[in-house]
């Protein structure tokens, strides 16, 4: 056998099912390779061994208990979560000073149906303060590199999860994608990356940042291993009343493939900058997909480029009444004289990084008198016209194949004096959440320097099913999703 890291979600699971490893040697496979790996990558903000042990006997001890029972995939399979979702007792952070020694009293939903599933939590992950950015550059805990390349950011704002996944510390992990916070760090990172539908997965025990824009997502090393990790967490929860009560569409992934889907291939998403050999991938990729039975066809998705001024509205807008809560008094440290209002003043001052502020600022500017309907609610209006275009497209389409990103990883510290170059860096990605559709990203292929290259599926509301058959098929047909770092 491989060693235990490297085997797939599934190939794990097959080998806990068959009795040749127990989710503790699992386990302790993850641990140990953070341990001699992690102090050049910084995926975690916390590793949750004890945690993580204690749940794999447990697991082990049910499998051993009732092997006719017919198990759950994830069950005694390691996993990490982004720290901006709560696990009860466990530190969350979401990457703010502002949060250091908070332990949340329950458990994200998201988190607690893998659980329930038998699912371990290995540990928290590095993530942009309260998933402000594109880089993982913005954590108060350091900054996350990319396992391909530790001189390269592994993206963001989920680049811990991501990293973890391409390193192999984990076999899968959760993020949260607002405006392509799963998509953009799994085409930096190789590996496969989902965000769900809004609403289809509770954002109950999710800190939040932009509320009608956050997706809980997941992060695999193929789409496969991605399918039972969405199929456990997906569903209504009378927790959040944003989650939709429609049922999960039966599907399964080696049906019919691709033969005969109706691929739309944008023609605003091939622009000037984009790397040319970024672009020579994803084309080659969708050629791929006709190869394999698909239909092309060009589209035209025409308000695509409003959707960059549209979400640095919309988003800090949200993002501005979401942290107002963090106040020094609640919960986290404080600083100040010892009196209000200028401890809350100094706290948010001292505590709350650059980026946080500068959206902060943004969002309060847009939401003031004289200023909501110029720009918070135009805004609104300019996005029902991108989730028309949408829709319009989806009449004659089944999917929507475009890039993820312009380029491939840049460099630490490359945006860092330029925030609009870095907002650049989603311009991809920012429509599906706008519109709130599903889209999910997996390799294609590799630049010159062995940097990841990512494509991009979108499906209707509510039609992930779409994203797996696809990228599945995909998948089934090439070998980019098997390649590992050279950690």
């Amino acid at each position: 056998m491989a060693a235990l890291t490297d085997l797939s979600l599934l190939e794990a699971a097959g080998a806990l099912r068959a009795g040749e490893v127990s989710s503790v040697e699992l386990t302790t496979a993850c641990l140990d390779r953070i341990r001699a790996v992690d102090s050049r990558v910084h995926a975690f903000l916390t590793v949750t061994d004890e945690l993580a042990l204690a749940q794999a006997r447990t697991a082990d001890e049910r499998l051993g208990r009732r092997t006719d029972e017919l198990f759950p995939l994830v069950h005694g399979i390691p996993f990490a979560v982004k720290d901006v979702l709560c696990v009860e007792g466990a530190p969350a952070t979401a990457g703010s000073k502002i949060l250091e020694g908070f332990r949340p009293p329950y458990t994200a939903t998201s988190v607690s149906r893998l659980l329930a599933a038998g699912a371990v939590v290995i540990g928290k992950t590095n993530t942009d303060e309260f998933a402000m950015g594109s880089s993982t550059e913005n954590s108060a805990y350091g900054v996350t590199h990319n396992p391909w390349n530790l001189d390269r950011v592994p993206g963001g704002s989920s680049g811990g999860s991501t990293a973890a996944v391409a390193a192999r510390f984990c076999y899968a992990a959760l993020g949260t994608d607002t405006g392509g916070s799963v998509r953009q760090p799994a085409a930096f990172c190789g590996v496969a990356g989902l965000k769900t539908s809004y609403g289809r997965v509770s954002r109950y025990g999710l800190i939040a940042f932009g509320s009608s824009l956050d997706t809980v997502g997941a992060i695999a090393r193929s789409v496969a291993d991605l399918e039972p990790i969405f199929r456990t967490m997906a569903g209504h929860d009378p927790l959040d009343s944003t989650s939709m009560p429609t049922p999960l569409p039966e599907f399964h992934l080696n049906g019919d493939g691709v033969r005969g889907l109706r691929i739309g291939v944008p023609k605003e998403y091939f622009i000037p900058g984009l790397q040319a050999e970024v672009e020579a991938a994803v084309r080659e990729a969708i050629a791929t997909l006709e190869r394999l039975g698909a239909e092309i066809r060009e589209i035209s998705l025409p308000h695509t480029d409003l959707a960059l001024p549209v979400y640095y509205i919309i988003a800090p807008a949200e993002a501005s009444a979401n942290l107002a809560r963090f106040d020094g008094i609640r919960y986290g440290p404080r600083r100040g004289p010892g009196n209000y209002p200028e401890d809350y003043f100094v706290t948010r001052g001292e505590l709350f990084g650059a980026e946080v502020k500068r959206r902060i600022m943004l969002g309060t500017y847009a939401l003031s008198a004289g200023y909501y309907d110029a720009y918070y609610g135009q805004a609104q209006k300019v996005r029902t016209l991108i989730k028309g275009d949408f829709e319009a497209a989806f009449e004659s389409v089944d999917l929507i194949a475009c890039p993820v990103t312009p380029t491939t990883a840049f460099g630490i510290g490359a945006h860092g004096d330029d925030p609009l170059s870095m907002y650049l860096e989603d311009v991809f990605t920012l429509p599906a959440n706008l519109a709130g559709i599903p889209a999910l990203s997996f390799p294609v292929g590799f630049d010159p320097t062995r940097l990841p290259i990512g494509m991009q599926l979108m499906a209707p509301h509510l039609a992930e099913d779409r994203l797996f058959q696809a990228a599945h098929a995909y998948q089934a047909a090439t070998s980019w999703h098997r390649e590992a770092p050279p950690l």
